[in-house]
């Protein structure tokens, strides 16, 4: 048997300056993936660098219900993780001796983010099939502290793991119960305050006051809202499951509610839904045709704008909805609404939507018809000017 070689450890700042500078690039990153998460959200045009497909797009992660946890958005809880892990990392950095103070309790914390970091991309793997980059290095931050913090324990404390827990406590209790103390209330008064008032921004909304807005058919049986002498037209061709057309969808209302007399929208169903659209090959977008059918309904029954609205709130998962809620909040029968999606008028009027919007050229969602040009995605800040003026 080889005798064990002595291993010399390299100057404690070194290990010092790493585990630092891995918090530090933790701390930005989420700061980014923060300002990302509310941009998606509030901004018409915004697309992050790493929306680069249907698997690798951060995006999507981010128009996900799991990129929030207790009413704040997980980036933000990443910031708060590395600040209060920055915060200790400095009370730890003296150098090594007999009582290597806080690095016990460092790996705990550093655990927990790898923990996490577990359960976030099981979360991406599995429900939300698509990855973010950035959410990738964080999740290489996390297990590169918890090595790193462990490799500082065993070279330079001489107890346990576990006892060196039980010190940390000990020495917070006897020499540090002051700062202790503060430090533990500011970061639950922290934490409290972003449950409590931490803006719920992607909870997109619209003003109650567009149902009084004036609206109608066309000449061709299409639901409009806004002027009746509009300055500018749009229509939009949609699907009830793209995050992007609703995003845009009320962001135009909003619009509407403020130009009330300049501006008409007319909308246009374009569900991605495979079972429906030519384009789609493969499951994409499940059940937004049926969406679309049930919209068709309501807009026979003169109530086609709030209950598009609602459609595009309605949660889904695999395709899969509840009609009846749908229609008790409606205020239509379940059966007969159910039966819309087996209506050949209805049917033959999707599909109406579907070949006119191929004949445009429209290969994706949203898309926005204006002055005979099809825009895909965004509609150019410019054409708003002239009725902004």
């Amino acid at each position: 048997m080889k005798p064990r070689k002595n291993i010399k450890p390299l100057p404690f700042p070194v290990y010092l300056g790493t585990v630092a500078m891995l918090a530090l690039a933790g701390l930005l990153d989420s700061a980014y993936l923060a300002i990302s998460h509310f941009r998606v959200y509030t901004d018409m045009g915004y697309k992050s660098f790493c929306a680069v497909s249907k698997s690798i797009n951060c995006d999507t992660v981010s128009q996900s219900p799991f990129s929030i946890f207790l009413d704040v958005p997980v980036p933000i809880w990443g910031m708060v993780g590395y600040a209060v892990f920055l915060v200790l990392l400095y009370a730890a950095r003296r150098g090594p001796s007999n009582q290597v103070r806080l690095w016990p309790t460092l790996f705990v914390l550093a655990f927990c983010f790898s923990f996490y970091s577990i359960v976030l991309a099981m979360i991406s793997a599995f429900y939300i099939h698509s990855y973010c980059i950035m959410c990738i290095v964080t999740y290489a931050v996390n297990f590169m502290l918890l090595f790193y913090t462990w490799l500082i324990h065993k070279r330079f404390a001489n107890c346990s793991m576990a006892a060196g827990m039980i010190n940390d406590f000990k020495w917070a209790v006897r020499k540090q119960k002051k700062a202790g103390s503060i430090f533990l209330c500011v970061s639950i008064g922290i934490s409290i305050s972003l449950i409590l008032w931490t803006p719920h921004y992607w909870e997109i909304s619209f003003d109650q006051q567009e149902y009084q807005l004036e609206s109608g058919l066309t000449e061709d049986g299409h639901p409009w809202i806004g002027a009746e002498d509009p300055e500018l037209v749009i229509v939009e061709f949609t699907d009830y499951r793209c995050f992007q057309c609703k995003k845009l969808h009320f962001y135009l209302r909003n619009l509407i509610a403020s130009y009330p007399d300049k501006i008409r929208l007319v909308h246009r169903n374009f569900p991605m839904d495979h079972k429906y659209n030519p384009l789609v090959r493969e499951p994409f977008h499940v059940g937004s045709g049926r969406m679309a059918l049930f919209s068709l309904y309501a807009a026979e029954k003169n109530n086609f704008w709030q209950f598009s609205d609602m459609l595009f709130n309605v949660k889904t998962r695999k395709g899969r909805f509840a009609i009846r809620g749908i229609a008790e909040a409606a205020g239509f029968d379940v059966w007969k609404l159910a039966g819309a999606a087996k209506d050949p008028v209805l049917r033959k009027k999707l599909n109406i939507d579907l070949r006119d919007g191929l004949n445009l050229g429209l290969t994706g969602t949203p898309g926005y018809l204006i002055d005979g040009q099809m825009y895909v995605g965004q509609i150019p800040p410019e054409i708003f000017a002239r009725v902004m003026e």
